[in-house]
């Protein structure tokens, strides 16, 4: 079958899933006599491979001083306040970039998303990322924080400044959604519980949380040197006296 060859070109997760939707839906059309066979049947899939990826203090670091450095330069405002928030919220980009005034609560500290992935959502906002969003002038007939220049939607730069920021950071294979990602890791590694960490992304399924499982045994580790490192201490004080 033509589709098979194109298939086995592709990469990653998206052909697996499309491989698996795909073959219900023949499925279905045999058990309506529509065909005789499931032509997916068969089809070698990959393997799954999760690309998430985690950026550590060091490169947050570094990132950070790159927008600091094209904010200065003139980049777009909106593109820059966008990633921002992107890495203070651990939002979707859909969700920051269409983000409407009238969801924007000042006084609660909370996005009141009114459409996202997974329904309508509350984002709680640190002080940071209030910060930058009382930073941002509002435009007269937009209800759009970030209005685009031209036209009634919303702006859409934020993947052109996301590629020269990363691009001069050194971090070239990290996308946008990797600030999810991290803003996930950084709660693992503080010890908060998957639980707390889901209800920040607002994940609807626990098993999409899971995937920071792994992190949460850094703070085990914190503990276990800092107490080795005051034994240590303590035991050397002992053997000079």
């Amino acid at each position: 079958m033509a589709f098979t060859a194109k298939f086995l070109h592709c990469r990653g997760d998206t052909a697996t899933r499309t491989l698996g939707l795909l073959g219900a839906i023949m499925g279905f059309a045999v058990a309506r006599k529509l065909r005789a066979d499931n032509p997916v049947r068969g089809v070698e899939r990959f393997k799954h491979r999760t690309c998430d990826r985690f950026l550590s203090p060091a490169k947050l670091g570094l990132l950070g001083a790159v927008l600091e450095a094209m904010e200065g330069e003139g980049v777009h405002p909106y593109g820059l306040a966008i990633i921002r928030l992107l890495a203070f919220t651990g939002a979707r980009r859909s969700e920051i970039s269409g983000l409407l005034w009238r969801e924007v609560d000042f006084e609660r500290g909370i996005l009141r998303l009114e459409d996202s992935k997974t329904g309508q959502k509350v984002l709680t906002l640190s002080p940071g990322a209030a910060a930058i969003l009382a930073g941002v002038a509002r435009v007269e007939g937009s209800d759009f924080v970030f209005p685009a220049g031209k036209g009634e939607d919303h702006y859409q730069g934020v993947a052109k400044v996301w590629a020269a920021a990363r691009k001069r950071a050194g971090l070239p294979d990290v996308r946008l959604h990797d600030l999810r990602h991290t803003f996930a890791s950084f709660g693992a590694g503080g010890g908060f519980g998957l639980p707390v960490i889901g209800a920040l992304l607002g994940h609807r399924n626990s098993a999409t949380t899971a995937r920071y499982a792994h992190l949460a045994d850094d703070p085990l580790r914190k503990a276990n040197d800092w107490i080795g490192g005051e034994i240590r201490a303590a035991l050397e004080r002992k053997v000079a006296k």
